[in-house]
């Protein structure tokens, strides 16, 4: 009931949203009656695209479903700025209605130019579409050193390949991966750490273009560990965690591991556990149990919540990813505002955080308020 309730109050914003785009840019079209027509066909087309994408993948997957979901996501961040065009068109008409005479409100109402204006909306938003795509696959290598007390530490340091919110699926496809798999094994880590949201919810297009042989490329020396996301969980958590551990992942659930003469490995479930299971993830306190402080703590925790539960027990290392410091701009003001850390590196007393704008994206493959990432962080160990 409750996931019938949330998707309801989804798909009627998503379908006002939509219809208050077409109602403006139908009256911008006031003096071309005869394309009203066409464009309302293609409208219907572009509005309903992602959402038959998704029943499609549900009901039967195939090359259809596939150029759907590439067509509705680009269409939902096309939404985002025709909506936000149309905000600032109709709040410009507001502020010049109460002049008097023939002025600018008269040329603003002049139905030559509203055409105008709709074409140089469609073209500016093709521009911004087209640079968030190149931002969007074009990874920027990331890098953070930091110094810890070595505690009892055999080695002098530790080099940790990360990446997170991959989104394997339709988007993010054999290419993409393989770009990834060559990003992460060239910084030669000691380890990998995958900080979540590893598959984009639904597992079949992920089997049907086997991801998972470019997964078992993944090299390094201490080992390729995972934790799980929100996405695995509302695609199924237990699907997903077996294909990837078939695959060479090392699923941390809840679970803590003693990297020999390194460091303490914890990986936390997702947050939103509860909400698809009905059963809680562990404390912090439960985790870190069964650890010692004679080596240095290193957490896993996708979404970055409660930045100083993990300060206060003692963790020196937290990676985090989730946020996709919003994606698209300008949602990254949104997400600065739930987060304390939308993005990048913080630290709160010994503590050290990074949170990654993580390697694919969710929805459209677009950026244009963040960049796709993968880290490199070089944790050096200092002697006490």
């Amino acid at each position: 009931m409750n996931f019938l309730i949330f998707f309801s109050i989804v798909l009627l914003i998503y379908a006002s949203v939509n219809f208050y785009i077409w109602l403006r840019a139908s009256q911008a079209m006031a003096f071309t009656p005869g394309l009203k027509p066409w464009f309302t066909g293609i409208f219907f087309f572009l509005a309903c695209s992602y959402i038959v994408a998704r029943v499609l993948e549900k009901l039967c997957f195939s090359y259809l479903s596939d150029i759907l979901t590439w067509i509705g996501t680009f269409w939902l961040a096309a939404m985002l700025y025709f909506f936000l065009a149309a905000v600032l068109f109709d709040l410009l008409r507001l502020l010049l209605l109460p002049l008097p005479g023939f002025r600018l409100k008269d040329l603003v109402f002049f139905p030559q130019l509203k055409g105008i204006l709709l074409l140089s909306t469609f073209l500016i938003t093709s521009v911004i579409l087209f640079a968030g795509y190149r931002r969007a696959v074009n990874t920027r290598l990331s890098r953070l050193e930091i110094r810890i007390p070595a505690r009892q530490a055999e080695r002098d340091s530790l080099s940790i390949a990360m990446a997170s919110d991959i989104h394997l699926g339709t988007l993010i496809n054999t290419r993409r991966l393989q770009h990834l798999v060559q990003l992460l094994n060239g910084m030669q880590p000691d380890i990998i750490l995958l900080a979540g949201d590893i598959v984009d919810e639904d597992l079949v297009p992920v089997i049907r273009n086997n991801l998972g042989a470019a997964l078992l490329e993944l090299k390094a020396p201490l080992g390729v560990w995972g934790i799980t996301g929100n996405h695995e969980y509302i695609g199924g958590a237990d699907d997903a965690i077996r294909y990837l551990e078939t695959h060479g992942i090392r699923m941390l659930r809840d679970t803590a591991v003693k990297l020999p003469g390194t460091a303490w490995l914890i990986g936390r479930e997702d947050r939103d556990k509860p909400r698809f299971t009905g059963r809680e993830r562990k404390s912090l306190e439960e985790l870190l149990a069964g650890t010692d402080d004679s080596l240095p703590r290193i957490l896993l925790d996708h979404q970055p919540f409660g930045l100083d539960k993990a300060a206060r027990a003692g963790i020196d290392l937290q990676l985090s990813g989730h946020t996709h410091h919003g994606q698209l701009w300008p949602l990254s003001a949104l997400t600065k505002a739930i987060y304390e850390v939308s993005r990048g590196y913080h630290r709160i007393q010994n503590t050290h955080f990074y949170v990654s704008t993580g390697f694919g994206s969710w929805g459209p493959p677009v950026r244009t308020g963040s960049r796709s990432e993968v880290v490199l962080v070089k944790v050096v160990f200092v002697k006490e």
